[in-house]
């Protein structure tokens, strides 16, 4: 009986730690929400969970990057989704600022074990720096952002300290993929906020470019119907189980290379979408408000950045400079923008 009773004690208080959160470096709470098939960590940017504010969710880019990193030079330092790259301070004013860990990607990771792009490769086969880990291939799917997603906000909503009349959701490349289906999901998102995004999905744009480089004479008309060809196959792969069991890096690809353009259409709240005209992956948002238009739907604010790329780093010449950033001034504009 005394073992019972202290195994359940076990459980009860790591459950009540879960709910009370960690302070990570002394800048974010962090939290963790487990059950029998996964464990989710996030953080939310804030310390002192006590303001009753709504929450802005931050959906992350592709590859498996953690939030934070543990270095024994540097100590601890934050990824967190790109967040350093923004105006923290002036988000934070109005809500509470929440980042998802990635799949099967520790939310703290020891610098050993991330690559000179600082994503983990943990345990990858034969300790493969450029190779994200087997586990992160098998869970690197849509659906699973969109799962992880729903038990957060959840949770959230359950919380004194989060106000639940309003929610934000917005995310950049990939990530604006997994905002546009948790928008779908959960109708108590009220604005979504889509950055760098591809309305087409994604293995379109690697077909493009192959075209934009022959149209250049970067490469010739033949090496890129052959590359484009070969794209082809890579899909077709993707959409075949026995290829699929042998190389899981295909399932992120036939997962997030599905068009969003009719789940935009679709959600009916705001929607905000921001692009550089120098990204490849972006160029067809240009003809994105011809469907809105054409559906009388009067939702969608479109933000165009002249001359800046994916990551919204000014293009002089052709060459991105990277002393010359603007997600700053493009996250701002955004948040601005909720607050209307």
């Amino acid at each position: 009986m005394k073992l019972k009773i202290s195994f359940l004690f076990i459980i009860l208080s790591q459950f009540f730690i879960s709910q009370q959160g960690k302070i990570i470096n002394n800048q974010s709470t962090a939290f963790e929400i487990s059950d029998k098939n996964d464990s989710i960590e996030f953080i939310v940017y804030d310390t002192q969970l006590e303001q009753k504010k709504p929450v802005f969710l931050w959906c992350q880019g592709s590859l498996p990057y953690p939030i934070y990193v543990n270095s024994k030079e540097e100590g601890l330092w934050i990824i967190g989704g790109g967040i350093t790259n923004f105006d923290v301070k002036n988000i934070v004013k109005n809500y509470h600022l929440v980042i998802i860990s990635m799949p099967k990607t520790p939310l703290i990771a020891d610098e050993k074990d991330i690559n000179e792009s600082y994503w983990y490769y943990g345990n990858s086969k034969n300790k493969n720096k450029n190779q994200p880990t087997l586990e992160f291939q098998k869970a690197d799917y849509l659906e699973n952002y969109v799962n992880r997603a729903q038990k957060v906000l959840k949770f959230l909503n359950k919380q004194k300290w989060v106000d639940r009349s309003k929610l934000i959701v917005a995310g950049s490349s990939q990530g604006s993929k997994v905002a546009t289906k948790i928008a779908i999901a959960n109708k108590n998102v009220s604005k979504l906020g889509l950055f760098s995004a591809n309305p087409f999905g994604r293995i379109d744009q690697n077909i493009r470019e192959y075209r934009k480089e022959a149209e250049q004479k970067e490469i010739s008309w033949e090496e890129a119907d052959k590359r484009i060809e070969e794209e082809y196959q890579i899909f077709r792969d993707a959409y075949n189980p026995k290829k699929l069991a042998e190389k899981p890096e295909l399932l992120a690809w036939r997962s997030f290379s599905v068009p969003l353009l009719d789940d935009w259409l679709q959600f009916k709240k705001p929607i905000y979408l921001a692009y550089g005209t120098h990204d490849i992956a972006s160029d067809l948002n240009d003809l994105v408000p011809l469907y809105f238009i054409r559906e009388n739907n009067n939702n969608l604010t479109l933000k165009r950045y002249l001359n800046l790329e994916h990551n919204f780093f000014e293009v002089e010449n052709g060459k991105v400079n990277h002393e010359k950033p603007h997600w700053e001034e493009v996250m701002n504009d955004f948040v601005e923008w909720t607050l209307k």
